[in-house]
């Protein structure tokens, strides 16, 4: 255990774990959740976890079945354009204003992560490209110093998280979206507008295989 996660209560801890299973794609949309199931699964106890459950329904990351079942919900059509609206709308906002506040620590952070999420796509590495690219952009857009902005664009982070870990499995790494190299040079160049269109860029990119993957398979419009 780390020394930065021995200071975390329990409580967090278990929330931040269950997040990422979900935010990573470890929990499938519609797959059937237990109380029980999840506590085995992450081993730790029954407390913890149903206050995990209680913040991540309540963040809309999570939908109560009835029966002590919970389950990733499922996404629609019309429920990813809603996304895509609300992240068109905040996360260009979270990168122009980060960019006015760049500095070469951060751009240098950036670099790092992004090399990571290059050879998570090299290896065809699903779980690796899913974490480096939320860090990627999380890293980005903790440098705006908008917390409101930040919050909302978590949680629908954490709404859309899970079907692009489908169509990773779907389609493999090869073809996945990477503006990063983009923004990066924009924010050395202190382009604010050129890193809001690089990021604005990538998000459409992951959006339409999400939708496009969601027509292949025949999904619910509602």
């Amino acid at each position: 255990m780390t020394t930065q996660e021995a200071k975390t209560p329990e409580h967090e801890a278990i929330y931040m774990r269950l997040r990422q299973m979900i935010l990573f794609g470890e929990v499938a949309p519609g797959e059937p959740l237990t109380i029980l199931g999840l506590r085995e699964r992450i081993g730790a106890g029954m407390t913890p976890v149903r206050e995990a459950i209680r913040r991540l329904t309540a963040e809309g990351a999570l939908a109560a079945l009835g029966n002590r079942r919970i389950n990733v919900p499922e996404m629609t059509l019309n429920h990813l354009e809603q996304i895509a609206f609300a992240r068109r709308s905040i996360e260009p906002e979270l990168a122009r204003r980060a960019a006015e506040r760049a500095n070469p620590e951060m751009i240098q952070e950036l670099r790092e992560i992004d090399r990571r999420l290059d050879q998570a796509i090299g290896s065809g590495d699903v779980r690796g490209y899913l974490e480096q690219n939320y860090r990627f952009h999380f890293r980005l857009y903790e440098q705006a110093d908008a917390d409101v902005l930040l919050t909302l664009a978590s949680g629908l982070w954490m709404r859309v998280g899970p079907s692009l870990r489908i169509v990773c499995g779907r389609y493999g790494t090869s073809n996945l979206p990477d503006q990063h190299d983009a923004a990066i040079d924009a924010l050395v160049a202190g382009d604010a507008h050129k890193v809001c269109a690089a990021m604005e860029q990538d998000i459409l990119q992951g959006l339409d295989q999400i939708r496009n993957s969601l027509k292949e398979s025949g999904a619910d419009t509602a």
